[in-house]
Order: C-alpha cells, then structure tokens, then sequence
C-alpha cells in the first residue's frame, strides 16, 4: 500500500471534519489550484504548500468549513425563491446570505470561526474593495458582508478591505443600520433572515419597490450582460454617487478571484451564483452564461474595437514563469488522471481511422504488376483469360492541419478547462504521430469588465457606440510546427488562477483563422470548444443588443460558406448549434475528449 503523504492526510481529516459539520457523510473534498468551489457534496478547497503552512491550511479548512455550514444551514430553494431581479441586488443578496451561514458556525465554534477568518482574508486579498479610493469604486456585495459579518461575529474587517468599508460604511448604517441590528437576530431562521436582508436591499435602493411582474425578467439569466452595467450607470444619479455605481453591478469579481459577468460568477464566487441551479450540477455544467434568443441586427450593424492598443497575442511560457508552468502541469495530470487512460483510448482508435486512410491501395486488372491471387480462379475455368495483375499506389491523403481553438472564459473555470487542457494535449499527440500537425490557441481578455481600454473611452467622453471596449488576450499554447513534447508544460497555463476572465469569440475566430490560412497544408479544419455566448460586460453595456452575438454570427457565416477552412464547434452545457452549422452540443463535460475525437474522425473520413 502507497504510504499517504502529509496533504492526503490533511485532506483526509478535511472530509471528515466537513462530514461532521455539515452532518453529511457523503462529501468530498478535493484540492484545486483556482478559486474555491462547491458541486452539490463535492467540495473543491485551496491547495496548501507541500510543509503545509499554517496560513494555507487555515485558508483549505476556512473554504471547507463554509461549504459544510452551507450545506447544513442553507436551502437553495427557498434562496432562490426571494432572489431579487436587479443585478446589483441579487449579488448582495447571496453575499449577505453566505454572511449568515458562515455567522451560525462562527458563533458557535472557536475553531470554524479562526478558519472562516482565515477565508475571509484571503477572498479579499484579491477583491477590488481594496484598490477602492471613492465609494463609487467600492463593490457593494463585499462590503456588505463585511459589514454583517462584524455585526453578527463581531469579527473585525480584514485589514485590507478596511479603507473600502469606511467609505460606504457611514452611508449604509445610515440608511440600513436598523435592518443590520434586526439580523442578527434571526442567524438560525432562513425565512425571516431572507424577509429582512430584502428589507435592508430596498431600503439602499436596490430593489425596486414589490411589482413582481415579468416585465424584464424572463429571461434574467440571458440578460443579465447588458442590465448590469446599465443598472451601474444610473445608480450615481439616484443615490448622489453612493455606492452602487457601474463598478459594483457584477460582484466582488474583478482581477484574479472569481468567475463573473453575466452568469459567470456562478462557478467563481465561492458558491453564489446568477441565480442559476448550477452549483447542484457537476462543476461548470450547467450553462452559466445566456443562451439568449437572436433577434435580428439591421444589415448596417457595424464592428469595431474602440482601440486595438492593448490588445496582445502572447505565448504561454511568457504569461508564467517555467517553474510555475511545470507545477500546473503536474496538476493538470494528478486531476484528471483517470480521465486520461480513457480518452487515450479514443485517441489511439482515431488513429487507427486515420491510419487506415492512408495505406496503401491498388490497381486492379493491369498489364504487369503483381499476380492477383484472387482472380486465378477464372484462369482455371476459363484458360484462355490472361493472367491478372495488380498495381499498389499510394492513397492521396490530404496534408492537414488542425487548430484547437478553446474558450479561456471564466465560466470555463474547473472541471471544464482541465478537460478541455488535456483533451487538446491527448489529441495533439495523437495527430503528430499520424503525421497531422495541430496548434492549440486560447482566447480571453486582459481584465474584467473592460481593461485600458475602457479607460481610454472614459477619458475621451464616452462617445456612443464605442464598439469593443474590453484588450483581448489570445495564448498561444502550440503552435502548428511546435513538436507537442515542447508544447506540453505550456497547457498548465490554463490551472492558473486568475488566466480565464471574458471571451469575445468572434475576434478569436477571425484570429485563429488567418493563422489557418496562412498555413501550407491542403486541409484545414478549426474546431472551437466554448460553453457559451460571447460575453464582455462592458462592450455590451454600451452598444446594441446582441452586439458580440451579431459579429460572431457573421464571422461564422463567411468562414463556413466562403473560406476553405472547415469550421466544427463543441458547446458544452450551451447550444452552440444555433450559431455552427456543424456542431454538436454536450451537457457532461466528461464526454468532451470522445466527442472531440469523433468529430475530428468524421472531417477526415469526410470528402474534405
């Protein structure tokens, strides 16, 4: 038997200490590399260091220790069902919501409450309430929960974060003091907790007044890209520059710490999401951005980035030092270990297919060549036939290339990104050995919503219509001539915290397009792996509806009818067959190696 090291015994002690807390005897704890995470049972906690550093475990059991007390004392159900519509609000309201579960641990277990602080700490070591130098830069949601957190626990507010909180601390007590000291209360009662937290929400103006109608909610979580930064915008106007402004709207997501934008904060804001049922689904499964219904776009709808001066293309040895990478990959490989041996399996089955295609083949009935064995037969019945010969040629197999192009968004963020990583890295070598060169690309951006330059067209006026207004960052992991065993490390990249943030898909398609065109090979074939629509906060709180949307459609459209590139798409948990003329939809993301291969088996085997 493998002797347990020291973090597969801390882990081991983990579990059973989440069991116990959360009175559950079927969770799981797993180590990650990014944000903390929980699926149902399954809970995804930071990866200490090897000497396992007091710091980094109190960080390991503080994340635990939340997923447990939220299993144990919150129903998602009766969450769900106050949820306010607004953006802003409902962002607040799951944070104050995990401010009371943490709350009934805190106050009654030493331990937990020296764990949770641990936590705290470092949610907000990387929150943007800690460069806030005006309350209209504070983001609420966190805020709030430190503010709430003081007052249930009376647990002071992280050093960090402490300047944020006094800038908006006088205005919130003002207008919700009352509501704050009703809380706590009621910490052990879901019901009347959730009454008051929408009680304080309307009183800071968040939430408009009781109308429950379906005036623009029916498709919340499709919409929800566009209305919060429209939301932002007005909110200095109504509360004289309070703190619910454009840099709020989204959540405590910014730089490196959670998923976010419309609906991506589902997987990276520890467990709140957009209202949307996927933290009961495996991790990332469920659809965490809109699939939005298309309307259609005048044919005048135009395209522009507003600059294209920070935008980069930038290979993956120099977004992360050697060291760093290597340490990824190995992460890489210990988590989808099991994974591996089955997707080999698909892959050595393709490249049987693809073998096979290129044999040999022959020439039937010539004047010379080899004896055909099989016709002697009417030799003998009929003597005076001649003798039958063959010829062996070889089979015109197209020289090809084949990019992978995979969506590095936020919403990507664990399990999905892992296989996609090392299903790109197990294809790749597949088709190197069959003589088929392959390059694997990447596309996010820079910063959440909008980076430089978004500030470049605040600082000129906000003209209208600004077009893209977020930098891009394409990766490129192989290239095409790249040998895979050079290649290989550079897939780690993708484990990183803080890599995956926006995806503008249409830029991306155009980009790792013309890379394919400039390639020699006779066949080109560029298959996208994304789960979901384009997303960028701050281009689509600026321009028309559906503006990324409309872009990529039209991209896709002049590569599929017009360029000899062939295009197919892999959606995970999203429809992207709606957008892809050749495509095909999954909901599990363990199928994604399989479906990968085989779609790539039926473009070869097709007539090119």
């Amino acid at each position: 038997m493998t002797e347990q090291t020291p973090l597969d015994r801390f882990r081991h002690a983990l579990t059973g200490t989440a069991r116990a807390l959360s009175q559950d005897a079927e969770v799981e704890v797993a180590w990650t590399a990014d944000v903390p995470a929980q699926a149902g049972r399954n809970f995804r906690v930071p990866l200490p260091g090897r000497t396992l550093p007091e710091s980094q475990a109190r960080e390991a059991r503080g994340a635990a220790d939340s997923f447990a007390l939220r299993l144990r004392h919150h129903d998602e159900g009766v969450h769900a069902k106050g949820a306010p519509p607004e953006p802003v609000a409902r962002a607040c309201y799951d944070a104050i919501e995990q401010a009371r579960y943490e709350a009934v641990g805190a106050t009654s277990m030493g331990g937990v409450r020296a764990n949770l602080a641990a936590a705290v700490e470092q949610r907000t070591a990387a929150d943007p309430i800690g460069r806030a130098s005006k309350a209209e830069d504070v983001p609420l949601p966190t805020a709030l929960s430190l503010l709430l957190r003081e007052a249930l626990t009376g647990a002071e507010v992280p050093a960090r974060a402490s300047a944020g909180v006094e800038l908006v601390r006088g205005w919130i007590e003002e207008k919700a003091g009352g509501d704050i000291a009703g809380l706590a209360g009621k910490l052990e009662d879901q019901r009347a907790f959730q009454s008051l937290a929408l009680d304080l929400l309307r009183h800071l103006d968040l939430t408009r007044p009781a109308p429950s109608d379906s005036s623009d909610t029916e498709e919340g979580d499709g919409e929800d890209g566009p209305t919060p930064e429209d939301e932002g915008e007005e909110a200095p106007e109504e509360a004289g520059a309070e703190p619910q402004s454009a840099d709020m709207r989204g959540e405590p997501t910014d730089g490196d710490s959670e998923g976010e934008g419309e609906g991506e904060e589902v997987e990276g804001s520890e467990e709140a999401g957009e209202g949307q049922p996927s933290d009961e689904a495996e991790e990332g499964m469920m659809p965490v951005r809109p699939n939005r219904p298309w309307t259609e776009i005048p044919d005048g709808f135009d395209y522009r980035p507003y600059t294209e001066k920070f935008d980069e293309v930038v290979g993956a040895e120099d977004l992360c030092d050697p060291d760093e990478l290597e340490r990824l990959r190995a992460y890489l490989d210990s988590q989808l270990a099991g994974l591996q041996g089955l997707v080999t399996r698909l892959a050595n089955r393709l490249q049987r297919r693809l073998m096979a295609q290129q044999n040999r083949s022959w020439d039937f009935d010539q004047e010379e060549g080899l004896l055909d064995a099989a016709r002697l037969a009417r030799v003998v019945i009929s003597p005076g036939h001649s003798l039958s010969y063959k010829v062996e040629r070889e089979t015109d197999f197209k020289d090809t290339v084949v990019t992978l192009l995979i969506d590095n968004s936020g919403s990507m963020r664990g399990r999905p990104i892992s296989i996609a990583a090392i299903s790109a890295d197990i294809l790749a070598r597949t088709l190197e050995r069959c003589g088929v060169k392959t390059e694997i690309l990447g596309f996010t951006t820079r910063a959440w919503k909008g980076g430089q330059a978004r500030e470049m067209w605040l600082a000129d006026g906000r003209p209208q219509n600004p077009g893209r207004l977020n930098d891009l960052r394409h990766i490129v992991y192989k290239q095409a001539d790249e040998p895979w065993r050079r290649a290989r490390r550079n897939l780690g990249l993708m484990m990183r915290e803080g890599l995956l943030k926006e995806n503008i898909d249409g830029e991306a398609l155009l980009w790792a397009h013309d890379r394919l065109l400039r390639r020699p090979e006779d066949r080109r074939i560029l298959m996208v792996i994304s789960d979901g629509a384009p997303v960028d906060d701050s281009t689509l709180s600026v321009n028309q509806a559906g503006y990324l949307e409309s872009h990529l459609r039209k991209v896709i459209d002049w590569i599929e009818k017009q360029s000899p590139v062939q295009l197919v798409a892999i959606g995970i948990g999203h429809d992207v067959t709606r957008y892809y003329r050749r495509a095909v939809t999954i909901m599990d993301v363990e199928q994604l190696g399989g479906t990968m291969i085989e779609q790539l088996a039926g473009l070869f085997e097709g007539d090119g």
